[in-house]
């Protein structure tokens, strides 16, 4: 079940079923996504594809009869309806077709009766149809999945499509569970179990072990995205964005033009990969050793003094070369999360997340947010994170001081977009919404107190929340997972532990579960877990969720404390 291997596998078997000669790769936007996430350029080019281009931008200018061309598309309307205008008046010698997802038979006719002149060699089906962000994590790139707290219908159908995808590229047909306090995951159950009756043919596996798909709602734990992260992967996702594993420093004051932007990828990256789970305190230590590696080979390379000194540097110069970009890469984003960091006094800010997701002191939480409110270094952002986690903790306390706080943000002269996200996000899962108690779980009381290294020996107190993924995973590998509040669909009970768990989570998922599941498969090596998400979310993309969910409804807390 590793999503990166079983889309590589896809993207080889279309270059070489071509055969040897130049090629062209014809893309949309959705799969020049899922190709730039699993090969660097020079990789595709190392397999004779000497030019990209986009089917929905594909000029009509000369015609190049002797390249082969390998379309790689989604089979949608538009994307067909571009496909016959090109094969109507082909600009390339031969066309090998290959689509994403299942395509419709009468879709097919409707290319054949444009391919008049026989250009089209093959046309297959291969089950790329989803981001694989890691051998465990995929994300459909859908931000704003839900209108009014129901699926908007185009990205209900999208989402059924990118499952049936996952399952048919790593060849397992799961039994279905989902969280019955959610109708969205209800309704997603139900789409993908009439899918995979439609399509039973396809998924006629022989599997030894029974594999569940598991749906759940990101309403359930709205804290998750809400807080800072410490570990580098997530860091970079919270304060930079990662995009399709690139990351925009062009704001970085005096910046080098070939850091404007840079690619973050774990399968061309061994720095990357071996430190993105890293939290920053160990992140410090690593990049000072890569500095001190570095630095090591560029003294001996000064010394080229014979013709076979010349001979050893020109050896190792590609290498070298290597190394020098990957330093420079890191030390530049290190230096901007230490920058933004100090100054957002980001320390003290997700100390008191913490202390608002995993403990109950009311009164003392509520003294910490007004300092912090009055604090000209905090960030406006960053003071509306920490009044929802407070308005999602305390929201029935009898004492607490939700309308206060917002009359403390609006003097501080706090944008009325971000007081709006306050009335959101308890619209979208306030404490009717969750069939969870996020804030007293046995898992809160097991907080470990192991050092935040790098960071002078300070106890852990910036990584004490656990993702309440964390617990539902680990109650379903052990056979302890409700069947009430996660049924199976058709109401069927298989008492048998799974070994193989896919989860999607309607809303989107995060790094940190990213990290929870990359840990459970480490520590349980009979079994395994993949993640997937409408998106893979940061604070910001989660609110843009929040707000897009909940538009067009009106607050009621809103309306009660006006």
């Amino acid at each position: 079940m590793n999503l990166v291997v079983a889309l590589k596998f896809y993207i080889t078997q279309m270059t070489e079923e071509s055969g040897p000669g130049m090629k062209v790769l014809l893309m949309d936007k959705q799969t020049t996504s899922i190709v730039s996430l699993l090969y660097s350029k020079w990789e595709i080019f190392m397999k004779e594809v000497y030019l990209f281009e986009r089917l929905d931008t594909n000029s009509r200018n000369e015609e190049v009869k002797h390249l082969k061309c390998i379309v790689f598309i989604r089979p949608t309307k538009e994307n067909i309806e571009l496909l016959r205008n090109e094969l109507r008046y082909p600009k390339y010698g031969t066309y090998y077709i290959y689509f994403s997802n299942i395509i419709a038979n009468a879709d097919i006719k409707l290319l054949a009766e444009s391919d008049e002149q026989e250009v089209v060699k093959e046309v297959h089906e291969y089950y790329a149809d989803y981001l694989a962000v890691s051998p465990h994590l995929f994300s459909l790139g859908i931000t704003g999945c839900s209108q009014g707290l129901l699926w908007n219908p185009a990205h209900l159908q999208r989402t059924v499509l990118g499952i049936i995808s996952v399952l048919l590229s790593i060849k397992r047909c799961p039994y279905i569970r989902y969280q019955s306090s959610s109708e969205m995951a209800k309704r997603l159950a139900e789409r993908v179990r009439e899918a995979l009756t439609k399509e039973s043919n396809s998924f006629n596996f022989r599997q030894e072990s029974s594999p569940v798909l598991l749906i759940l709602d990101r309403r359930d734990d709205p804290v998750t995205p809400l807080l800072n992260q410490w570990t580098y992967q997530a860091m970079v996702h919270e304060l930079l964005t990662i995009n399709n594993n690139r990351v925009n420093l062009s704001h970085v004051k005096g910046i080098a033009k070939e850091l404007k932007e840079v690619v973050l990828s774990a399968e061309h990256d061994e720095f990357y990969a071996n430190n993105l789970y890293h939290n920053f305190g160990e992140i410090g230590q690593t990049i000072k050793e890569l500095m001190d590696e570095f630095q090591k080979k560029v003294k001996k390379h000064q010394k080229v003094e014979s013709i076979a000194d010349m001979k050893t540097f020109l050896e190792t110069y590609p290498l070298f070369k290597k190394l020098s970009g990957t330093v420079s890469k890191h030390v530049t984003v290190v230096g901007e999360l230490s920058s933004l960091v100090e100054r957002h006094h980001l320390l003290q800010v997700s100390e008191l997340e913490q202390e608002l997701s995993c403990q109950t002191d009311h009164s003392m939480q509520l003294q910490k947010i007004r300092e912090l409110i009055n604090n000209q270094q905090i960030r406006e952002i960053d003071m509306t994170r920490l009044v929802m986690l407070y308005a999602l903790h305390y929201e029935k306390h009898a004492s607490n001081d939700i309308s206060g706080l917002i009359s403390l943000l609006k003097n501080k002269g706090v944008s009325e977009k971000n007081i709006k996200f306050i009335h959101h996000i308890l619209e979208y899962s306030g404490i009717n919404s969750r069939h969870s108690n996020l804030f007293d779980r046995e898992a809160v009381a097991k907080i470990t107190r192991k050092l935040f290294k790098g960071l002078s020996g300070i106890d852990n107190i910036y990584t004490q929340h656990t993702p309440l993924l964390n617990e539902t995973l680990e109650d379903l590998m052990k056979g302890k997972l409700s069947p009430q509040t996660f049924p199976y669909l058709g109401n069927m009970v298989i008492s048998k532990r799974p070994q193989e768990i896919i989860v999607f989570m309607v809303g989107g998922t995060t790094y940190e579960e990213s990290l929870a599941v990359y840990n459970l498969n480490k520590q349980n090596p009979g079994i395994k877990i993949i993640l997937g998400g409408t998106n893979v979310h940061n604070s910001q993309s989660f609110l843009e969720e929040v707000q897009c969910a909940t538009s067009g409804i009106l607050s009621k807390y809103k309306n009660n404390n006006n």
